[in-house]
């Protein structure tokens, strides 16, 4: 039975010899393998102009264009804020469109352009639609925005 020939297999392998070599090599692979240390690390690619550094003035505020998008479900629209200031619905993406452009270029006037471009935050909340977000990115990037982020869809409370 330990390898010997028999009825079903006329050739007759000595399977023992096999089976000390596997777990030879195993215990080899066993003892040589080095664990790394996975715990504690994530691989990320943060930006390098943000957090980490202390400031020297806490209290500072960065320039930004803040857009935020709520979804009223009572009347069941989005209302869009340019800043805490509301846009009415009817003037829509017209009088949005304008504010962007204005404040944009107001802020390449003081000097912020190319690396240093003020960036444009949409802040939608989780009911709104993704076809309103997608509109307001279109519009930036139509108008020239260097930069576009999204916030945290924290909406305006009211």
């Amino acid at each position: 039975m330990a390898g010997g020939p028999s009825e079903d297999n006329p050739v007759g392998i000595n399977v023992t010899a096999m089976v000390d070599i596997i777990f030879c090599i195993l215990l080899f692979f066993m003892c040589s393998m080095k664990f790394k240390a996975i715990e504690g690390k994530l691989d990320s690619w943060l930006p390098l102009d943000k957090g980490g550094k202390a400031s020297a003035n806490l209290n500072q505020e960065k320039p930004e264009i803040r857009i935020v998008l709520s979804f009223d479900e009572t009347r069941g629209i989005v209302e869009r804020y340019f800043g805490r200031n509301p846009i009415p619905p009817e003037q829509g993406d017209l009088k949005l469109e304008s504010l962007i452009d204005a404040q944009n270029k107001a802020y390449e006037s003081q000097g912020f352009r190319d690396d240093k471009a003020v960036p444009v935050i949409i802040d939608a909340g989780p009911k709104v639609p993704w076809e309103n977000v997608v509109n307001v990115l279109n519009m930036c990037k139509g108008l020239g925005v260097k930069k576009v982020e999204f916030g945290f869809g924290s909406e305006l409370k009211k």
